[in-house]
């Protein structure tokens, strides 16, 4: 048994009874091949919560620290989020989004899942932020459909990111495939890739209903 099924049948339960997650739109997920899944990011949860509502496994890149603790915390949070599907990376530094990139790019060539927050980081304030194209240059890269997602109410659970999460009920929402195979070999177009990659910020707002940020969350975290 692999330790991504043995999560989900150990902790599946415990999270469902936690969070009563509503999934809608799962359907959307294609049931085999390369399939990039990009959503609004809200709070450290929703990276514990998408796993656990997929039926195929979701690989992401996540921070290097994650998985480096050496206290009993950090040893389960890294036998936790590499069991589910994280890919830990060094995103610091100049070489870190080249990292990043090249990482999905491999998680899709292998025919897989590969999920992605295209604002970069979590919302400062419940706001839906600017997108980065990383998320264009894979689905053109690859040629891999994007399913938009949006994570409602996490934020209501785990304000701010941190602490221990409140029970509550979460709606995981899916949309409908996106492809974009009219821009193949574009990959390198700026404008291009800015077209994309708002396609898809839109969907994630229509289906998340949130307000939108014509910035990037970075920016405004350091303001």
């Amino acid at each position: 048994m692999s330790r991504f099924v043995l999560i989900k049948a150990v902790l599946g339960p415990i999270m469902r009874l936690m969070f009563r997650p509503r999934v809608e739109g799962a359907e959307h997920i294609p049931g085999d091949g390369p399939v990039i899944l990009a959503g609004n990011h809200l709070t450290f949860i929703d990276s514990m919560i998408l796993p656990l509502v997929c039926d195929r496994q979701v690989f992401f890149i996540g921070k290097d620290e994650y998985v480096t603790g050496k206290n009993l915390k950090g040893r389960f949070m890294a036998w936790f989020f590499i069991g589910v599907g994280m890919i830990p990376v060094d995103r610091d530094g100049g070489r870190g989004g080249v990292a990043a990139l090249m990482t999905g790019r491999r998680v899709l060539e292998e025919g897989r899942v590969f999920g992605i927050y295209p604002e970069g980081t979590r919302s400062p304030d419940g706001r839906l932020y600017r997108g980065r194209t990383g998320i264009a240059r894979l689905t053109l890269m690859t040629g891999a459909p994007v399913v938009p997602f949006a994570m409602i109410g996490t934020d209501k659970l785990q304000p701010g990111g941190a602490g221990i999460p409140r029970p509550g009920r979460v709606t995981v929402r899916f949309g409908e495939a996106m492809e974009f195979s009219r821009y193949e070999g574009m990959d390198r177009d700026r404008y291009v890739l800015r077209a994309v990659t708002d396609s898809v910020m839109t969907e994630v707002m229509r289906l998340s209903g949130q307000e939108y940020v014509d910035m990037y969350a970075t920016k405004a975290k350091a303001a």
